[in-house]
């Protein structure tokens, strides 16, 4: 039995229309026709609507009276909260639970960088996005609020899969590994305050990178 088949009908939908979006299949703008996918899945239409609700909630669609459901544009507004949210959610955990980090932490945050220089060197963006989002799973995993995790795994989808392009901007990445490399060197010094102020400061400052931010996001208003 797959993953997939373990999930709710809602669930389904919701993973189906992100996939859609991720590709680039369903496009900022475009109309989502509930008729249509009821028939497409043969289900009713009240799993569809919770699907749609909660994707509207993560901000990928929205529902528009006597519009419809329209999928939204990532603007550049949208993306400085973003970064806001994620700074200061993984500023926060940094500091406040830093000194749960052990050498196997740091290890395997070495281990997802050098793997990210690897596939700089090979120009294989997929496995760079998988293991930037591991690199900062091994801290951010350390709190076990569900709530904040969510918020940031929600943050970044919306940041990197709407839908996530295929290319580099490769002086960012280069610029990005050479930051984990100072994280991890902050963090074996043990210098969590320090450590949180860089992630707020640098890594996930919207002004810091905003010369690389409208490199990327070229279709952002």
């Amino acid at each position: 039995m797959s993953v997939l088949n373990l999930l709710s009908v809602r669930e389904q939908v919701y993973e189906y229309l992100k996939s859609m979006i991720n590709s680039g299949e369903l496009k900022s703008g475009d109309t989502i026709n509930l008729n249509a996918l009821a028939d497409k899945f043969n289900i009713s239409k009240t799993p569809l609507r919770d699907a749609l609700l909660q994707l509207e909630v993560d901000g990928f669609v929205n529902i528009l009276p006597r519009k419809g459901i329209i999928v939204s544009k990532l603007t550049l507004e949208d993306i400085k909260w973003y970064y806001e949210v994620i700074a200061s959610a993984e500023s926060y955990i940094l500091e406040k639970y830093g000194n749960k980090m052990t050498g196997d932490h740091l290890d395997a945050m070495e281990k997802y960088n050098n793997s990210m220089k690897d596939a700089l060197k090979n120009d294989n963006f997929d496995e760079y996005y998988k293991n930037n989002l591991n690199f900062h799973n091994t801290y951010i995993n350390l709190t076990e609020n569900k709530t904040m995790l969510k918020t940031i795994r929600v943050a970044k989808e919306r940041l990197y899969d709407f839908p996530r392009k295929k290319e580099f901007v490769k002086d960012w990445e280069l610029d990005s590994v050479v930051e984990h490399d100072e994280l991890i060197n902050l963090l074996e010094q043990k210098e969590f305050a320090l450590a949180a102020k860089f992630i707020k400061n640098v890594h996930w400052s919207f002004e810091y990178q905003l010369k690389y931010i409208l490199k990327y996001y070229t279709e952002t208003e």
